[in-house]
């Protein structure tokens, strides 16, 4: 196996938290690879939906950097995700106070990507999802893409449940927030990026309502990784400093990428070492069947 065909990548969910999940983008880049597959949950999936569609790092950079360069601009994809009729809005679910359509705002945010099915990725995108009535996770692979992605980023009270092929899907991280496991038999090496982050505040102060949701969401993430993690860890996992920054904090996107810069060195140093491991490996895996075969 080529050594740029050999490592899969997982990217985990934690809304804008999850913008740091660019500079191992750019880390492969840098070291002329390309992941294997890719497996994404939440922000996680988005992410990886744009470098396996064909972008550059730096072009999933530039364009992130330019999506929530501004409120005005947000309020732009907001407008722009609307229903446009009577009828769009009674098929949405009629009025829900609070709650988005993942689906049309993410149609809005990637216009490019509307149509697209996943055969048509260059690079295969395994996007997780949790079917809330089958109570199971669903890794979706094919099909149309952003209906994936927003069911993928569903988060709870923040976004409608998204119906796909008769299932009712929200947010993956609820059953997979590090889909690790889902790149075993589809790469040599696994790596993972974990920005999940946890709650973070003073303990003198009583969380809102909504910090104390999204906090219990990430602690019960949380409680998921780990376990997964002493169960069959991934080879590589990498997790940049996030948790001082909100899920929703998607305007803070320059921030999030100036104060997690070292993962991307960090990045292209396990990428390399990872890589001349698997490949002594299969040196003296050779060799072994060299001295039986003799």
């Amino acid at each position: 196996m080529a050594a740029e065909a050999s490592i899969g990548l997982a990217l985990g969910g934690g809304g804008a938290r999850g913008l740091a999940h660019i500079h191992v983008l750019e880390a492969f880049d840098d070291l002329g690879l390309k992941p294997a597959a890719i497996a994404g949950s939440s922000i996680g999936a988005i992410i990886g939906a744009g470098y396996a569609f064909g972008m550059s790092g730096a072009e999933v950079r530039d364009y992130t950097l330019a999506s929530f360069a501004s409120p005005r601009h947000i309020g732009g994809i907001l407008w722009a995700s609307r229903p446009t009729s009577f009828a769009e809005f009674l098929a949405d679910g009629g009025f829900r106070f609070g709650q988005l359509n993942a689906e049309r705002l993410l149609t809005a945010l990637v216009p490019h990507m509307a149509t697209v099915e996943f055969a048509e990725l260059v690079i295969p995108l395994s996007v997780t999802a949790t079917d809330f009535y089958a109570r199971r996770c669903l890794a979706i692979e094919t099909g149309p893409l952003v209906s994936a992605l927003a069911a993928s980023a569903a988060l709870p009270t923040v976004f409608r449940p998204v119906r796909r092929e008769g299932a009712v899907l929200i947010d993956g991280g609820i059953y997979e927030p590090l889909p690790f496991e889902w790149l075993r038999d589809k790469a040599a090496g696994v790596v993972a990026v974990d920005v999940n982050g946890g709650p973070e505040g003073d303990p003198r102060r009583l969380p809102s309502p909504v910090e104390a949701m999204v906090g219990a969401s990430q602690l019960m993430q949380q409680s998921i990784i780990e376990t997964k993690l002493r169960l069959a860890p991934p080879d590589l996992l990498f997790r940049p400093p996030v948790s001082r920054f909100g899920v929703l904090d998607f305007l803070k996107a320059r921030d999030i990428l100036d104060e997690t810069v070292s993962l991307r060195e960090e990045a292209k140093r396990g990428l390399s070492g990872l890589l001349e491991a698997k490949a002594g490996a299969g040196r003296a895996d050779l060799a072994g069947a060299i001295s039986d075969a003799l």
